[in-house]
């Protein structure tokens, strides 16, 4: 970087946004002081390439932290003022992660009195949900919110105001949907809306003040500046051009630069490059019982215990810093939504040091943007460092933007506790990626805040009885028993289109309803009873491979618990296997978890109570990238924490592991298994199950609905016999599998979570969550879905016919790849509109 600061207070006579302004045609308008906050980037996106950089928020561009303190601060005065005294003592202030995290904290101290809570993207052990939503533009979209106190958010006639804030207000779909969904469980008669800047369309400010009349309550809106982006024709595709120009070029300079022993183009040091300067630990004694931030709230009793602290903790990172830094220029950096605490750290630095230094804050973050090293672009340079706080959304990149090059002395890094892995100590991790570009590295490490969990008291709830055949599921009721609630009588359904739409824009989780059920055509039934007979012998080998490893290694008498409702033809199946072979009994239950929602901590104490939690095995069907493998673990660590009955293995065992995820499965192959061509119709009759908060309470199971109707088409009992019916011919091949497979290292690859994150990226998605890679998830993709397109591995022949079917009943384009782990990937239309859609619903080809 040429220069010394990027943003910093504003000065610099060349435009942060003329890189992109003058080869693409944008143009940024607006009231005073539009262009001083804002300047333009480039990213990888298929809905929108520019990017919007602040240079008053403390993320990407480094300011000094009183001048980003202050832009949150006066914010939260014009709140204050415009609801007066009283009204804003009661207020609630929720800021959203992971930008506006500390920017809603700042509000919330300009409005003095009020607690605060942001979301955050980190579920928590031993915490309890009190909502949830999505966020269609960002990079990791499942928000969870987890106040301490429940009642936080409570709603009611004399409930206080809502004050929502984020940083930008573009469109306003994500913060208007928020709404809508906590108004409808906490209703109340007022809410305010505060970003840094209003980048609305005449059209979107219409619909705000329609939104207000729609729920019948007052939504006012605090912004510092307001304005439009002008876009021509054509700028998104000349957009990823550029863009894919720029990082080829980049790729080229990167390998020059490592060849040479430098640093690249971009500021990203070489990988193997050793750490310049050594790190020094800064003990904060940061005060006991104060959270380090909002992500469980934030009272005012807390933040005059930190204003108390803080001077005293900025003497201790002056300390540390040494005589020479205090002549030089000190970025105190954050970390992703721990934005306030190094915020506040560093005002307090501001002050300890004076005259003395040039202290300038920012933060790390998730988010990937195309760095140009000009001064009329607004990221000049990126470090790029492996993810460090065990992230439940799996391993990637993060990103710290505008710190290579520009002549930081010293560079205190502020993480909290959970965040300090040894990624973040690693080679390759952030602080040595920071040591290759400043001449002191200091690491201050805030304690995370868990708030104490609630005891479980077994006495407290009468706990509900599972549900069984032929009154709930077409299988036998020794088959399996259901832990569900029956939601059959409560229409759940909407269009697959409307449910895409409203779970991207942030209107609704997933599981809060049901797609309508496909009905398959003559051709396609077909297809199932060809696949299914060409394939019996296959799956019942898999089947006993798995049922005898869990034998052998869970036995005598396991307890199978399908993950509902892809496991519950398994368990079945593994259930007929052990009593067929071994004249084993065993118990089979069904259960609820949820993407993002955790798993169905009520059935979990079901089975506590009924059964040793030792001997149950969680079963599913297959593996795709592995996200319910890690949404296990983190759910039965979670239930353990809030008090639950300990002793739940979240070992998954299933039918095949394509993606390298669990060590006990009956195969890794990635094939037809013809349960996944289907939906209620070859399980039970069963929809995939539902939570929502007006429908399942703190002591029932999660929903499902049993669909008597569709019994004429139902295939549930036919799938079972065929493969069964086999299971005499594979029992030699199994015993000699399942041998081989026991003496065997199965350790997990997570082969599959690599190539995931590259498609992701290669095709501009930027969210794992649309990556659905594998036969079985392709094939929920087409049915469940908005496809955008599907992947489908080179010479992959007959298990991909009834993708190709579907793909071709819906107007999917399905693609020929070369170096796929897995036979086929779908792909979901990222950023879903039904403007992506033809009438008939089909994906429009090329979208």
């Amino acid at each position: 970087m040429s220069e010394r600061a990027t943003g910093e207070e504003n000065v610099d006579v060349v435009w942060s946004g003329d890189w992109v302004a003058e080869r693409l045609g944008v143009a940024l308008e607006g009231d005073g002081d539009l262009r001083e906050l804002l300047g333009l980037a480039l990213r990888r996106n298929p809905k929108r390439a520019h990017l919007l950089v602040s240079n008053v928020l403390g993320k990407h561009v480094p300011q000094r932290p009183s001048v980003v303190y202050a832009a949150g601060y006066g914010l939260g005065e014009r709140v204050r003022e415009l609801l007066g005294e009283q009204e804003a003592r009661r207020a609630v202030v929720l800021g959203y992660a992971e930008t506006a995290t500390g920017l809603g904290h700042a509000v919330a101290d300009g409005l003095r009195d009020a607690p605060y809570l942001h979301s955050t993207r980190r579920p928590v052990a031993g915490v309890a949900q009190a909502g949830g939503f999505e966020e269609a533009h960002s990079h990791a979209t499942s928000h969870l919110l987890l106040p301490e106190d429940p009642e936080l958010l409570a709603g009611g006639a004399e409930a206080s105001a809502l004050v929502l804030v984020d940083d930008e207000f573009s469109t306003g779909n994500t913060v208007l949907n928020t709404i809508r969904a906590l108004h409808e469980l906490h209703p109340r008669d007022r809410y305010v809306i505060v970003a840094l800047v209003d980048m609305r369309s005449p059209a979107d400010r219409d619909r705000l003040t329609a939104f207000a009349a729609e729920i019948g309550a007052r939504v006012d809106l605090v912004t510092r500046s307001t304005g439009t982006v002008t876009l021509p024709d054509g700028v998104l595709e000349r957009g990823q051009a550029l863009v894919a120009a720029q990082e080829a070029e980049q790729a080229v300079q990167a390998v020059q630069a490592e060849e040479a022993g430098e640093a690249g183009e971009a500021g990203e040091a070489s990988a193997s490059a050793p750490p310049s300067v050594p790190v020094t630990r800064v003990d904060l004694a940061w005060p006991a019982g104060v959270p380090d931030g909002g992500r469980h709230g934030f009272t005012p009793a807390h933040r005059a215990e930190l204003e108390a602290a803080l001077p005293g903790m900025a003497e201790r990172i002056a300390g540390a810093l040494g005589g020479g830094a205090r002549h030089g220029r000190v970025l105190v950096l954050g970390f992703e939504e721990l934005m306030y605490a190094p915020l506040r750290l560093g005002t307090a630095l501001e002050e300890t040091l004076g005259a003395d230094a040039e202290v300038r804050y920012s933060t790390t973050t998730r988010s990937p943007v195309l760095a140009v090293d000009d001064p009329g672009y607004a990221i000049r340079t990126r470090l790029v460092f492996p993810a460090h706080d065990t992230p439940a959304d799996g391993p990637g990149d993060r990103y710290a933007y505008n710190v290579a090059g520009a002549g930081f002395d010293a560079v205190v890094a502020v993480v909290d506790s959970t965040a300090e892995t040894s990624e973040l100590h690693a080679p390759e991790g952030l602080l040595a990626r920071l040591a290759a570009h400043t001449g002191q590295v200091l690491l201050a490490v805030v304690p995370s805040y868990t708030p104490p969990p609630v005891p479980y008291s077994q006495e407290s709830a009468v706990l509900p009885e599972p549900l069984r055949g032929p009154d709930f599921s077409s299988y036998a009721p020794e088959d399996v028993g259901w832990l569900l609630q029956d939601l059959s009588d409560t229409e759940l359904e909407a269009p697959t289109e409307e449910r895409e739409e409203a779970i991207q824009s942030g209107g609704a989780h997933y599981a809060e309803s049901l797609p309508v059920e496909y009905q398959p055509s003559a051709a396609y039934q077909a297809l199932f009873s060809a696949a299914l007979e060409t394939s019996a012998a296959r799956i019942a080998r898999a089947v006993g491979t798995v049922t005898e490893t869990v034998l052998a290694e869970r036995g005598p008498r396991p307890v199978l618990v399908s993950l509902a409702r892809a496991g519950t033809p398994v368990g079945v199946l593994m259930r007929r296997w052990a009593q067929h072979r071994h004249g084993l009994d065993l118990p089979h239950y069904a259960i609820s978890i949820v993407r993002g929602r955790g798993i169905d901590a009520t059935a979990l104490r079901w089975l506590a109570a009924h059964h040793d939690p030792a001997d149950v095995v969680f079963v599913d069907g297959w593996t795709g990238k592995g996200a319910i493998t890690r949404e296990l673990a983190a759910a039965i660590e979670e239930f353990e924490a809030s008090g639950g009955p300990a002793g739940f293995d979240p070992e998954i065992a299933v039918l095949a592991d394509p993606g390298g995820c669990v060590r006990t499965y009956g195969t890794r192959e990635d094939f037809l298994i013809p349960s996944a061509c289907l939906n209620s119709t070859v399980s039970g009759l069963i929809s995939r199950t539902v939570l929502r908060a007006d429908l399942v309470g703190p002591n029932d199971f999660h929903g499902g609905k049993f669909y008597r109707e569709l019994a004429g088409s139902d295939v549930s009992v036919r799938f079972l016999d065929t493969i069964a019916a086999r299971f005499d011919e594979v029992a030699g091949q199994v015993e000699d599998e399942a041998k081989e497979l026991l003496a065997a290292d199965r350790a997990p690859t997570w082969e599959g979570w690599a190539a995931v994150e590259r498609i992701s990226e290669e095709y501009g998605i930027h969210d794992v969550n649309l990556v659905k890679p594998g036969v079985g998830e392709t094939t929920r993709v087409l049915l469940r879905r908005v496809p955008w397109k599907i992947l489908a591995k080179r010479g992959a022949g007959a298990d991909l016919t009834h993708i190709r079917l579907l793909a071709e009943q819906r107007g999917v384009p399905v693609e020929e790849v070369d170096g796929l782990p897995y036979s086929c990937v779908g792909l979901i239309h990222p950023r879903y509109t039904r403007g992506a859609t033809g009438a008939d619903g089909k994906a429009v080809k090329g979208a």
